[in-house]
């Protein structure tokens, strides 16, 4: 994995693949924003691996796009041969890898079980060469990567709808650009709302403890011309207290088939202040984010991580050597306290399975 310094001031994508069937994959280095732009190469599978635990990459979206990608960095290292069988056990062994990297963001399984599908096809195909395969596996990436820009859009305007036109609003965590292929789904709705002349103000949550609010969302609120002020976690109570807040917005990393919804840890706490302050919940997700296996949010994995990102933030320590750590990286918000579920095919409100399953029939 090799970095590369930005040498101009045009805005990059999250993830983008850069050549053709032997290309590679192009990421900006999340952990190094707000102060340095920097680009990494992922020429191989244990590189990307690597991006994705060390949050490099990060937001469902954008993991499941990168894994996509990985597949195809997978098959560009196999052996010259013919040998079906070895494709099926290589790629099955980077598709695991994979999926082993973060458990609780579902759009990374439903990316790696759309580029298992073209395998399958493939190896059944005796007319299909392994050229062949590496190009029908980057053609899905590159779709895939192309419907979540699609579905992005079309949820910041379902959602545009649902803010009035002064209004503030405060989110948690970052689902920009940065979280997916392009404008995002919790911002994506503001940046929307944003572009339609509506005055909007973003209160934005700091986001312990990796602070992806303070330095992810502002920088991309600044990047967009958005009104915002920065604010800790522990603040939000009293700013929705002194009535500056009109809607909560965040996004998702999976959502059951209840409508419970996992998101960065905090989220809940959030839910519960705005149900006692009257004001509106709203959730932000394409529909590959739904795991409708899962009949409720107590079934969701939640990821545990390092206790080092609590005793010693951004490479600092704050707490004594030794103490005990709890780290859950997710929570999960009930149904119940969620407005409404924003999605590229309309608004599912109010939340339930019944409105979940007909409003995700729809066509796109």
């Amino acid at each position: 994995m090799a970095p590369h310094n930005r040498a101009d001031s045009a805005p990059l994508p999250s993830v983008r693949w850069t050549g053709g069937i032997d290309g590679r994959l192009i990421l900006l280095d999340q952990t190094r924003l707000p102060l340095e732009e920097t680009l990494i190469e992922c020429r191989d599978v244990d590189a990307l691996v690597e991006a994705i635990r060390a949050l490099r990459v990060r937001g469902a979206p954008a993991i499941g796009i990168a894994a996509a990608y990985g597949i195809c960095l997978a098959a560009a290292a196999l052996p010259d041969s013919d040998d079906r069988l070895q494709w099926r056990s290589a790629l099955a062994d980077a598709r695991a890898q994979l999926a082993a990297s973060r458990p609780t963001a579902v759009n990374l399984f439903w990316a790696l079980d759309r580029m298992t599908r073209v395998v399958e096809e493939c190896i059944t195909d005796s007319c299909v060469s392994q050229s062949d395969l590496r190009q029908r596996l980057l053609d899905e990436a590159h779709a895939i990567r192309e419907e979540d820009r699609r579905m992005c859009h079309a949820i910041g305007r379902f959602g545009a709808e649902l803010l009035p036109p002064s209004a503030g609003v405060l989110t948690h965590c970052n689902a920009g650009g940065l979280a997916t292929a392009e404008y995002g789904t919790a911002l994506g709705v503001i940046f929307t709302a944003h572009d339609q002349g509506k005055s909007i103000h973003v209160y934005v949550d700091e986001t312990r403890p990796l602070l992806q609010g303070a330095r992810l969302t502002t920088w991309e609120l600044a990047q967009h011309g958005v009104p915002h002020t920065l604010i800790c976690d522990s603040m939000a109570a009293q700013v929705m207290r002194e009535g500056r807040v009109q809607a909560v917005i965040t996004g998702a990393d999976r959502i059951a088939a209840n409508g419970d919804a996992a998101n960065k840890i905090g989220t809940y706490g959030l839910a519960l202040l705005a149900e006692a302050h009257h004001i509106p919940f709203y959730v932000a997700a394409p529909s590959s984010t739904f795991d409708l296996q899962l009949p409720d949010g107590d079934a969701i994995p939640i990821e545990q991580r390092s206790a080092d990102e609590i005793t010693c933030g951004l490479g600092r320590r704050t707490a004594p050597r030794g103490v005990e750590v709890y780290n859950p990286a997710f929570d999960v918000t009930p149904a119940r306290l969620i407005a409404g579920l924003v999605t590229e095919r309309g608004v599912i409100a109010p939340v339930s399975p019944d409105a979940i399953r007909k409003v995700l029939a729809r066509p796109q």
